[in-house]
């Protein structure tokens, strides 16, 4: 279980929006993160794997490289 404090205005946004569906505050919030969890993670394994490329410790190949190695034409 985890506990999050929202700004005033956020809270009144999801009460009203749980008044008018009928549904829980508890369900949009796991619906927010479950919609956006996913993204998150992408972001930050992306920024790592920039680190290594930056740091010179991943291996890349030329888009050229894999254009010819996978038959992608126009």
């Amino acid at each position: 279980m985890i506990a999050v404090r929202l700004s005033k205005d956020l809270e009144d946004r999801l009460d009203r929006l749980a008044r008018r569906t009928g549904r829980t505050k508890t369900y949009y919030v796991r619906e927010a993160i479950t919609e956006h969890l996913e993204e998150l993670e992408e972001i930050y394994l992306a920024q790592q794997v920039l680190e290594r490329v930056r740091a010179g410790t991943e291996d890349t190949v030329p888009l050229d490289t894999l254009i010819r190695q996978y038959g992608v034409d126009d």
